[in-house]
């Protein structure tokens, strides 16, 4: 599988590019790679659907951010099925036509030939609107990966008209106002002269025709309330807030028109002995004194169970004890996190006469009374270990 390129090279922006700069960089790349002006070039296909979905990521305050964060990833987490996560992909040359009038200052439909900005033949679609759900997951689902079920309400195409709005095939007739183009012009005389505008029709809402005899179940919209159980993919690695986008699994659209998108945001459940740093988990190592002094082994929680880690006699209260890739994943997949063991001296509060006794002994020693025995103390073990 050939690798996505980055889509500020794709537009041959940077990063801090203004959304006018990106706006004015798919214009002109829209131009150059429009197939009318490539006929029969596939190469030059890809390269306008790469655009568009490129332009689709960076204009988008939301996506743009997931992208800068988690690159390809936070846009598109499992590749294909109804579950999987999509950013921007899966462009058809319809999508992309459809939104061409916001870039170029009219309404181009499906055709583009002349760059004379036709409405002729070009109605608009109605797209459903995006649902936002919020998605609960342990830490060993966010380590492995999940894939959950959700029952989402929501508004769904009816499946007597097969979303139409229509009772039959021949339940409609073009639109009187517009005469089946979706788009009204008006000239309006002005302080500096005429002006033409172009906007959808108000009749029949830019779908370039009416209903004439309406489904009776859904009375003509096409959708109604219900319910719908849909299957998710959710990568290892994602973290807190990161929201990820089920493409068309949002509210259906009326009168046969896009699905909206289903906007999952992760929630992470607290874990009840490791805690999330980036991709690495923290753990409180409480030692006893003798085990501190001599050594010994101890069992350190993991996500999938339990690890042994050896402790080497004198180990210090700060001193930091790595447990290398047992962390989480990192998201973009470059490796994995490590769980960090800081080390905490469990001191007893209490003593028996005979333990006082045993302290006081050992406390006359010369390897616990001397001050020059004294280490280095936790805030200076914990710079130690960073900067290593």
């Amino acid at each position: 599988m050939a690798t996505k390129r980055d889509y500020y090279e794709v537009l041959g922006v940077d990063k801090n590019a203004s959304a006018d700069d990106i706006k004015k960089a798919y214009r002109k790349a829209a131009i150059k790679y429009h197939p009318d002006k490539n006929p029969g070039n596939k190469e030059a296909e890809e390269k306008f659907k790469e655009a568009a979905e490129a332009y689709d990521v960076l204009s988008n305050p939301d996506k743009k951010a997931r992208y800068d964060q988690f690159g390809h990833a936070g846009m598109s987490g499992a590749a294909g099925g109804s579950g999987g996560f999509s950013g921007a992909g899966g462009f058809t040359m319809e999508d992309i036509f459809r939104n061409f009038g916001d870039i170029f200052g009219g309404h181009f439909g499906g055709g583009f030939s002349g760059f004379g900005g036709s409405t002729e033949g070009a109605p608009r679609m109605n797209r459903g609107s995006d649902l936002r759900v919020k998605v609960r997951l342990t830490l060993k689902e966010i380590a492995n990966g999940t894939t959950k079920k959700l029952k989402i309400n929501k508004m769904v195409a009816c499946d007597a008209c097969n979303g139409t709005g229509a009772k039959n095939k021949d339940s409609y007739k073009t639109c009187p106002t517009c005469n089946g183009s979706g788009y009204v012009t008006q000239v309006v005389n002005t302080f500096f002269g005429r002006t033409q505008t172009t906007s959808a029709c108000p009749t029949c809402h830019g779908e370039g025709r009416v209903i004439t005899d309406p489904c009776p179940k859904c009375k003509g919209e096409g959708i109604f309330r219900g319910e719908e159980v849909i299957e998710i993919k959710i990568p290892a690695g994602v973290g807190e807030g990161m929201q990820l986008s089920v493409s068309g699994k949002g509210n259906a659209a009326r009168h046969g028109g896009v699905n909206g998108d289903l906007l999952v945001v992760i929630e992470e459940e607290k874990h009840p002995e490791l805690e999330r740093d980036g991709n690495d988990l923290l753990y409180n190592l409480n030692l006893t004194i003798p085990t501190a002094v001599l050594g010994g082994s101890v069992e350190v929680p993991t996500i999938d169970g339990k690890a042994k880690i050896k402790i080497q006699p004198g180990t210090q209260a700060g001193q930091v004890l790595r447990l290398k890739g047992k962390g989480i994943p990192d998201v973009n997949g470059y490796g994995r996190g490590d769980i960090l063991a800081v080390v905490d001296i469990a001191v007893p509060s209490k003593l028996s006469a005979d333990e006082k006794r045993l302290m006081e002994q050992l406390s006359a020693m010369p390897s616990f009374s001397k001050a020059e025995n004294k280490k280095q103390n936790i805030f200076d073990k914990m710079r130690s270990f960073f900067r290593a």
